[in-house]
């Protein structure tokens, strides 16, 4: 809704054939200015577009520099036929200037060109940020944030979810990452915590009889930065459900996210349902747990077929092998390279084989593969002429994990991910527990608080590296979305979880009171999860890094150069909160 007033009586961008021959008054920012002897021409923008202004008369902008702010009042014509911009909006019209007034004028020289700041070097573009974000291509992809979220907000509403906001200031919790810590003024030598993410309010939120909850909430973790995420914050479509099962939170998020990317990208979409895959076989068929199902490329596990090998690369080591059709074509330097490419992630070779149209053999390591092993090569992997196999042997889950990076550089390589679909799956099936590395003892692999499969009967009698949690994820093209679990709501299963992971009640009454307090009074069954907007965003706008869809994004080092933060600060400021800065 416009409010008319002194500034302007219509938008820049909504200037259309409409408003020809009709007063108007518009405000903006000068993008350009095209002398064009006697004429002079002015695109005007605004947040809402773009409107060519003719000015007769010179003088009336004599002396005011690009980026500044103006008025014009004028008559809005339509444009000559050979003058007609159809790429724009307002490209049929114009407005004939009589009189223009400054607004703020630009008194200062500009860091960069506002048109091509996108191509600055990061660092200037985030100590200008409220420059850098007059640029359309970042302008749209704020204003297309803004939407998204509107989206979110009335679908959440729609499928009968609750809106609560969770607080800011709470308690440190061991939940994976370094907490933000803030001293406390009033209690001497405590701190509270910005929250990782709202993990234990939600849950109390379902203790308190709330049936279905959801915010889009700020969560804090003190980590490094990477192209998809933010140091510092992130956020999250956080909900949680009473009263329910892994089937029914998986049901909501599909929805959700299919819904969402449907309205907002042209792209194809995974039709409904999402496949799902087990933890076990993706880290079996692609070599991770956040798989690319754009990628074709599959990991087969030819273990047993090298189990009595004399080979000394396959001898004892589990061996995972990647087929790639119609390879053989490719020259020399393609397969030199995947090998300097699996030396610098830390493999100590990269052996392949090539399949001729004779259904011969050649390459690095034919010769150390007897006949009867590439016949049952050639029906395992179902091999055909022209294609090549690619071995990757290691202790079992660094197989796993090298395999998974070849698999994704042979894509890159041969140009086989298809750039215009979204490929959805549901990761289901996580274990419950694994190995510490440094210390060999039992640990939760994903959220403690989840519910094993099997409840008490599988924590007593199972293996603990044997027992699946209720926990899933969403994946989107290589990208983790979200992590959710049905909840551990019963306090005599959660103590002996916890105990088979060496803590005691005494510790989860410690570090986790007010769960364990709440879940002791009636809690019901409840499960949820947290898809990441920012990613959402991400992804959706096809960026390739995060901080083009924040606002106000940290830099990779987690500075804020626009602000000086973090900053020092003064004597007095530490002495309120019993704060001294040791050397």
């Amino acid at each position: 809704m416009l409010i008319e007033n002194e500034y302007r009586t219509c938008y820049c961008g909504n200037i259309t054939d409409k408003h020809i021959g009709k007063k108007v008054r518009v405000s903006g920012w000068i993008e350009n200015v095209r002398d064009h002897g006697g004429v002079t021409f002015l695109d005007l923008r605004d947040h809402y577009g773009l409107v060519q202004i003719v000015i007769n008369d010179f003088g009336m902008i004599r002396g005011i520099p690009k980026e500044s702010t103006i008025s014009v009042s004028g008559e809005v014509v339509a444009r000559g036929e050979e003058n007609i911009n159809e790429k724009l909006k307002t490209g049929f019209v114009e407005i004939k200037a009589n009189n223009i007034r400054v607004l703020g004028k630009v008194v200062s020289a500009m860091p960069f060109e506002i048109t091509t700041s996108v191509d600055t070097k990061e660092e200037l573009r985030l100590k200008y940020r409220f420059l850098d974000l007059r640029n359309k291509k970042l302008h749209d992809n704020i204003v297309m944030r803004s939407e998204i979220l509107r989206f979110l907000r009335n679908k959440m509403h729609d499928l009968g979810f609750t809106e609560v906001q969770t607080p800011i200031l709470s308690a440190s919790s061991p939940e994976g990452a370094r907490d933000y810590l803030i001293p406390s003024r009033k209690h001497k030598g405590k701190f509270y915590a910005l929250p990782q993410a709202p993990q234990i309010f939600k849950q109390l939120l379902m203790t308190s009889g709330f049936d279905k909850y959801y915010q889009i909430a700020p969560c804090f973790r003190d980590e490094d930065a990477r192209a998809d995420r933010s140091p510092g914050e992130f956020y999250q479509l956080d909900f949680e459900m009473s009263f329910a099962t892994q089937e029914d939170v998986m049901h909501v998020a599909q929805e959700v996210l299919y819904d969402t990317f449907i309205k907002f990208s042209d792209k194809k979409i995974s039709q409904k349902p999402f496949k799902r895959i087990a933890y076990k076989e993706s880290m079996l068929k692609y070599g991770t747990d956040k798989p690319d199902l754009r990628n074709p490329l599959e990991i087969i596990d030819v273990t047993d077929i090298f189990k009595d090998s004399d080979f000394i690369a396959f001898k004892g080591k589990t061996v995972r092998a990647i087929k790639v059709p119609g390879c053989n074509d490719k020259p020399r330097r393609f397969f030199d390279d995947m090998i300097k490419f699996a030396n610098d992630i830390g493999m100590k070779g990269l052996g392949y084989i090539k399949v001729s149209e004779e259904v011969k053999y050649s390459g690095p390591i034919d010769k150390f593969i007897p006949e009867d092993k590439k016949i049952q090569l050639y029906k395992l992997a179902n091999l055909e002429p022209g294609s090549a196999l690619f071995f990757i042997s290691d202790e079992k889950e660094k197989a796993a994990k090298f395999a998974g990076q070849i698999r994704t550089k042979l894509a890159e390589k041969l140009d086989i991910i298809d750039k215009n679909k979204f490929e959805f799956c549901f990761i289901v099936d996580f274990p419950m527990f694994g190995i510490d590395e440094e210390t060999g003892k039992i640990q939760f692999t994903h959220n403690p608080f989840s519910m094993p499969q099997g409840g008490m009967d599988s924590l007593i009698n199972k293996d603990p590296l044997e027992i699946l949690a209720y926990q899933y994820d969403i994946v989107c093209n290589g990208i983790e979305l979200s992590s959710g679990a049905v909840r551990n709501h019963d306090p005599e299963i959660m103590i002996k979880a916890f105990e088979i992971a060496g803590y005691t009640e005494q510790d989860i009454i410690c570090k986790f009171s007010a769960l364990y307090n709440a879940f002791k009074f009636g809690a019901p069954p409840h499960a949820g999860m947290a898809p990441g907007v920012d990613r959402m965003i991400m992804l959706i706008t096809g960026e390739e890094n995060i901080r083009e869809i924040i606002a106000f994004p940290m830099n990779s080092n987690a500075q804020d150069v626009m602000l000086g933060s973090p900053s020092e600060v003064s004597e007095q400021q530490l002495r309120d909160v019993h704060i001294k800065i040791r050397n």
